[in-house]
């Protein structure tokens, strides 16, 4: 980690993230489908599945999204909470790339217990930040996975819950995580659960895009994308934003996606 970041790398840190964290990006972006809705619990159950299947093409993401929730009649927490074996099969025949309908029904099945006996979503993920200061986004992840994976699941529905413990960057659900809980007047991001996880508990979504801008400004060293290079990156952005480090992903994703490097 450097201890300061190049004034010139700063700066345009700072403009690019102002230019991609705008609401016209929304409708091209994942972060469209939880848009769709307006209740806390719809919102934080469609921003979920987005942000587990977004990986690839993002039209095919937003596409397999939406038709995720139509197949819970467009209202996931009442599909989710109130689901019968029977309501189950709505989403059978659902696939995108290796998460199936066996997968979504799993999920299902872990969030109703989630909601209905461990106090919901942001209690889950909130609860490592409540208990020590020094935790961070990491920490709630995995809170999240090992809840959820102590309902009866099979072993392959595991790989779509990334394990920072065991060196993923969970680029996925530091997404999740950055829609739910970062506040600010720009309107992509809900802000849902800044009351329980302040925003500097954040970590930056690192996937390959993002991390080769990072590496091509000199705020990453780390050759591996994985969760010593998330931790790399967020510390080096908490530089120049201590209370809000994840804003800088809009920078770095932004410029990775549509302007391909940093000049």
């Amino acid at each position: 980690m450097n201890n300061q970041i190049d004034s010139k790398i700063a700066d345009w840190l700072n403009e690019k993230a102002a230019y991609y964290n705008n609401p016209s990006f929304v409708e091209t972006d994942p972060v469209s489908i939880p848009h769709m809705f307006s209740k806390k619990e719809d919102i934080e159950i469609a921003a979920l599945f987005s942000a587990l299947l977004a990986w690839g093409n993002r039209k095919a993401i937003i596409s397999g999204a939406k038709q995720l929730m139509q197949r819970m009649d467009n209202a996931p927490f009442q599909f989710v909470t109130g689901h019968t074996q029977k309501d189950l099969k709505n989403l059978q025949g659902f696939v995108y790339r290796t998460f199936n309908s066996f997968d979504a029904a799993t999920l299902c099945e872990g969030l109703k217990n989630i909601y209905t006996r461990e106090g919901g979503m942001q209690s889950v993920f909130s609860e490592p930040i409540r208990k020590n200061k020094n935790s961070n986004a990491f920490d709630a992840i995995g809170n999240f996975r090992n809840i959820l994976l102590s309902y009866p699941h099979e072993a392959r529905f595991e790989k779509h819950i990334s394990s920072p413990e065991r060196g993923s960057a969970a680029k996925r659900l530091n997404m999740f995580l950055r829609w739910m809980v970062r506040r600010d007047q720009c309107g992509v991001d809900f802000g849902l659960w800044t009351d329980t996880f302040p925003m500097s508990r954040l970590l930056i979504p690192l996937d390959v895009h993002s991390a080769r801008i990072a590496r091509e400004t000199g705020i990453l060293s780390r050759l591996q994308t994985d969760a010593k290079a998330v931790l790399e990156v967020s510390e080096n952005c908490r530089l120049l934003d201590p209370n809000d480090p994840a804003r800088f992903d809009f920078a770095l994703f932004g410029t990775g996606i549509n302007e391909k490097h940093y000049f």
